[in-house]
């Protein structure tokens, strides 16, 4: 049963951060290389939405089994004052990835697609604003998913 649950952990964490890389590393790039044509942004859209889901899958999976392997660990859930640094360490990057995550998904996100019909001539410098922070709003996200796995690899190893 640990093993299912260790397994389950870490393909939720590689499926969510390689997500990531991709969407940020590959995609991305390549639709801002291609403004002219429209359906790449679509693509991206699409790609994008689709990720949603498994983001959400994969938060439910490292929330549910997290905890549970903390436990297997001899590690009280009811007395942080027993956690190691490192574990602490890992919760506040993770909290930290979630608000981005819900800042990103809940609240950019549908403000961008709002702003994005409009023409760029017709938005206003705080409608611009939000389209430029959502740019970095996953690159911060994916540079605190790889520190979380830092952190997951110093746990595993203390």
């Amino acid at each position: 049963m640990m093993v299912l649950l260790v397994w389950l952990h870490v393909l939720a964490a590689v499926s969510w951060i390689g997500g990531m890389i991709f969407l940020s590393l590959v995609l991305a790039p390549l639709v801002r290389s291609r403004k002219a044509a429209p359906e790449f942004m679509a693509l991206f859209r699409s790609a994008a939405r689709r990720f949603r889901f498994v983001v959400w899958g994969a938060i439910a999976v490292l929330l549910s089994t997290g905890p549970v392997l903390l436990q297997q660990r001899g590690l009280s859930l009811l007395d942080p004052t027993e956690w190691p640094h490192v574990l602490w360490m890992k919760l506040g990057l993770v909290g930290a990835l979630l608000f981005f995550t819900i800042v990103h998904d809940l609240l950019l996100g549908p403000q961008v697609r709002k702003i994005s019909a409009l023409p760029e001539g017709d938005r206003s410098s705080w409608e611009r604003t939000i389209v430029r922070t959502s740019s970095w709003v996953p690159r911060v996200s994916l540079l605190l998913a790889l520190l979380v796995l830092v952190a997951a690899v110093l746990l595993a190893h203390s």
